[in-house]
C-alpha cells in the first residue's frame, strides 16, 4: 500500500529535526523512500517554509527557530477518518501551523467503517501528545452515543470539521471547520443565476459532511425560493461499494432530467467525477444537457469536463485548529471555548455551461 504523502512528509520533517541538516540521499536511504519521492515531498515542505534546500541537503526553515512560543516542544495528536483524499488538505494546514510553532504532530487514522475512535485517540494519549485535534466519526443521524470519552479527555482537544451540539458530547470543546452550509448555498445560488428553477442534490448518507450537505440544501431552496426535489441519496457502507451504486445514480439523475430538472449538485468528488461518462451513454452531456456542480474540490478540476465545485477551505481548516489548540495549550482553562466556521468559495469552471445564456425564465 502506497504511503500517503502528509505521512512520508510527516516523517521527513521529524528526521530533520532530529538531525539538523541531511542529506537528500541519506533521508530517502533511513525512510526507505525512493529518492524521487523525497525529493518532489521536499520540494512541497519547502514552498510551504517548513524545510530550506541547499545543495542537495535539507534543512528546517530558518523561520521555525523565530516562531510562535506556545508551540515549542509541543507535541500535538491529530485523528482523522481517512487519508488520501479530503483530509489530506486538512493536515497539510494543521501539520505547516504545528511544525512552524517548533511543535511536532503525530497522526492517528480511525476508519469511517471501524469506528473505533476512542481506541485510537487513547494511542495517541499513550504516545504522550500535549493536545488532540479530532475529527471523529460521529453518526450521521445525530446520534453520538459512545462519543462520551470527548468530556472526559485528560488534555485539550479541538474538533475539526466537526461541530457538537448543545447537550452533546464535547460540547464544551473548542472547535474548527467549514460551513457547509453557506457552500451549498453558494452552489444553488450560482444555479439559480444561470435560470435553473429546481436543482437536484445527490448526497450519501453515510458521514456527518453528507448530513451537513443535506441540511444546507433544504435551507438554500427555501432561501431562494427554488423547487425542491427529493435527494437523491445511496445508502452505501464504506468503503464505497463500487460501480453499481454510481451507474444507479446516473440513471436516477437522468430521471431527474426526464422530469424538467437540468441541474444537480453531487456530493462529493468521488461520485461526481464518475458521473460524466455514465451519463453520456444515456444520451445527457455535461453540460450542455445537465449543468453538474461538485462538492468538495479535491479532484473536480481534474474531471472532463472541469466540474465547477463547492471548495470548503479545507486547508486553512487545519491551520486555524492546529493554531487554535497551540494557544489553548499555552493560555489554559482561562481562554473562552470557541467554535470558528470557516466559509468555502465556488470554483467555476466548465460544467455548468456558459454563464452569458442565462435563462429568461428565471
Amino acid at each position: 500500500m502506497a504511503i500517503p504523502a502528509e505521512v512520508r512528509r510527516g516523517w521527513i520533517v521529524d528526521a530533520v529535526r532530529e538531525r539538523g541538516v541531511v542529506r537528500v540521499v541519506d533521508l530517502a536511504e533511513r525512510l526507505g523512500i525512493p529518492v524521487v519521492t523525497v525529493r518532489r515531498d521536499i520540494a512541497a515542505l519547502a514552498g510551504e517554509g517548513v524545510l530550506r534546500r541547499s545543495h542537495g541537503a535539507v534543512s528546517l526553515s530558518g523561520e521555525i527557530g523565530a516562531s510562535t512560543p506556545w508551540g515549542r516542544g509541543r507535541v500535538v495528536g491529530m485523528l482523522v477518518p481517512t487519508v488520501g483524499s479530503y483530509f489530506d488538505e486538512v493536515i497539510s494546514g494543521a501539520r505547516a501551523a504545528i511544525t512552524a510553532a517548533g511543535a511536532r504532530l503525530v497522526l492517528g487514522i480511525a476508519p469511517y467503517e471501524a469506528r473505533d475512535d476512542r481506541v485510537q485517540a487513547e494511542q495517541l494519549l499513550e504516545s504522550g501528545v500535549d493536545g488532540l485535534l479530532l475529527a471523529p466519526n460521529w453518526f450521521p443521524d445525530g446520534n453520538h452515543d459512545g462519543f462520551g470519552w470527548l468530556d472526559e479527555l485528560p488534555v485539550p482537544a479541538v474538533l475539526v470539521e466537526r461541530r457538537a451540539s448543545p447537550g452533546g458530547p464535547g460540547a464544551g470543546l473548542d472547535s474548527v471547520g467549514s460551513d457547509h452550509h453557506y457552500g451549498v448555498l453558494l452552489a444553488l445560488r450560482h444555479l439559480a443565476s444561470l435560470g435553473h428553477r429546481s436543482v437536484t442534490l445527490a448526497a450519501r448518507d453515510d458521514t456527518w459532511t453528507s448530513h451537513q450537505v443535506r441540511a444546507g440544501y433544504a435551507e438554500a431552496v427555501q432561501l431562494l425560493g427554488l423547487e425542491a426535489q427529493p435527494v437523491i441519496g445511496m445508502k452505501a457502507a464504506l468503503p464505497r461499494s463500487g460501480r453499481a451504486d454510481i451507474e444507479t445514480l446516473a440513471e436516477r439523475i437522468v430521471d431527474s432530467v426526464t422530469s424538467g430538472v437540468r441541474a444537480v449538485l453531487v456530493h462529493n468528488d468521488h461520485d461526481a467525477i464518475q458521473l460524466p461518462p455514465l451519463l453520456r451513454a444515456h444520451g445527457l452531456t455535461v453540460p450542455d444537457g445537465l449543468a453538474l456542480i461538485s462538492y468538495d474540490d479535491v479532484y473536480a478540476a481534474l474531471a472532463a469536463p472541469a466540474l465547477t465545485a463547492v471548495a470548503p477551505p479545507k486547508r486553512a481548516v487545519g491551520d486555524a485548529a492546529a493554531e487554535l489548540l497551540l494557544r489553548r495549550l499555552d493560555r489554559g482553562a482561562s481562554m473562552p471555548a470557541r467554535r470558528i466556521q470557516l466559509l468555502p468559495a465556488l470554483k467555476v469552471r466548465g460544467s455548468c455551461g456558459n454563464q452569458d445564456r442565462r435563462r429568461s425564465t428565471w
